[in-house]
């Protein structure tokens, strides 16, 4: 049977077809190649920056480890328990810095989580809708404001105004008190641990609000509906339904405060008084990890003395990794008890 003149065979729509198709195939696979490139250099960028991470963090804990070798060598386990820091003599302790930092930053910690915790229950289930935002912005504009600033304003400002007025309450106070009184005793300064204290405790605070603030806004408002139709008070929906359904950003929240007081150097340096030693007392001037090296690395002029200097930063980085590493294991059991 022969076709109609001018209509084509399949044979010739076949060919064509396939001439069609060929270009378009070798474009997807063009396409394909291309974008399987791009996702694999990704990858390997994305692998490289992790890495990279892992390398400068084992540089760093090599460098102060080689270091600190010389000053842990002479002294051995007493650099640790001794208080002792003599430039001259070449005979240095670390235990007054390390006090002076664990302490320093409990008291920072032991003011900054309630009012940080009760400033985001006010931010979010109390507070007016037109006052939000200003205050949302003043407790962040703390946190930009640089450590020196709060040094020099702990100094000229919150050091005197401490002296005329809260140190010598407390110790009037609390001196019938037997116990009490040792923490509250001797002349009221103005600087010491109690001063630094309460500047890392408002320099803390912002990044405690900021974050329990951002987990307290993602609970869903349906349980927190639920609760307040079965007549629950505000009291009841915070502790009963926010807190236990936040607990996992707050506690974050407070150990990224907590890394910060730990390692703060410039405002604890003007008002902790630069003490080498340990006094019952928070009245009393004392010194922190930071604020030694910071003092005194310009004057190390000494291998040993050097050698000292970075062995305190080493204790440092070994405090703040021993910190977060019980944090997040405590982050790791709640998160199993919940799911």
């Amino acid at each position: 049977m022969e076709l109609p003149a001018g209509r084509p065979t399949v044979v010739d729509v076949a060919w064509r077809g396939a001439a069609i198709a060929q270009p378009a195939a070798r474009s997807r696979a063009r396409t394909l190649r291309k974008l399987r490139v791009t996702d694999t250099t990704f990858h390997q960028i994305t692998r490289l920056a992790a890495y990279a991470v892992l390398l400068i963090l084992g540089g760093v804990i090599l460098s102060l480890s080689i270091g600190a070798w010389p000053a842990l060598k002479t002294f051995g386990f007493s650099f640790l328990t001794e208080q002792r820091w003599n430039p001259v003599t070449e005979k240095f302790g670390a235990l007054a810095a390390i006090y002076g930092t664990i302490v320093t930053s409990f008291i920072a910690m032991l003011i900054a989580v309630p009012v940080g915790l009760l400033i985001t229950l006010f931010l979010t289930e109390l507070c007016p809708m037109w006052l939000r935002r200003p205050i949302g912005i003043a407790i962040e504009l703390l946190a930009g404001i640089p450590s020196i600033i709060y040094g020099i304003w702990g100094l000229f400002v919150l050091a005197p105004f401490l002296q005329r007025t809260l140190q010598p309450a407390l110790i009037d106070a609390m001196g019938p008190i037997p116990l009490l009184s040792n923490l509250f005793a001797g002349p009221p300064y103005g600087i010491g641990m109690l001063t630094a204290g309460l500047i890392l405790a408002i320099m803390v605070l912002p990044f405690i609000t900021s974050v329990s603030r951002d987990v307290f806004e993602a609970v869903p408002p349906v349980l927190k509906e639920a609760a307040y139709g079965l007549g629950c008070t505000t009291w009841e929906v915070v502790r009963y339904v926010v807190l236990p359904y936040a607990r996992v950003g707050v506690i974050g929240g407070i150990m990224l405060g907590l890394g910060r007081a730990l390692g703060e150097t410039m405002a604890v340096t003007f008002v902790i008084g630069n003490a080498h030693r340990i006094s019952a007392s928070l009245l009393a001037p004392g010194t922190t990890i930071s604020a030694t090296i910071a003092n005194e690395f310009t004057e190390a002029v000494g291998d040993l003395y050097t050698s000292s200097l970075i062995a305190l930063g080493l204790i440092l980085f070994v405090i703040t990794f021993i910190v977060l590493a019980a944090a997040r294991y405590l982050l790791l059991r709640i998160e199993r008890r919940i799911g």
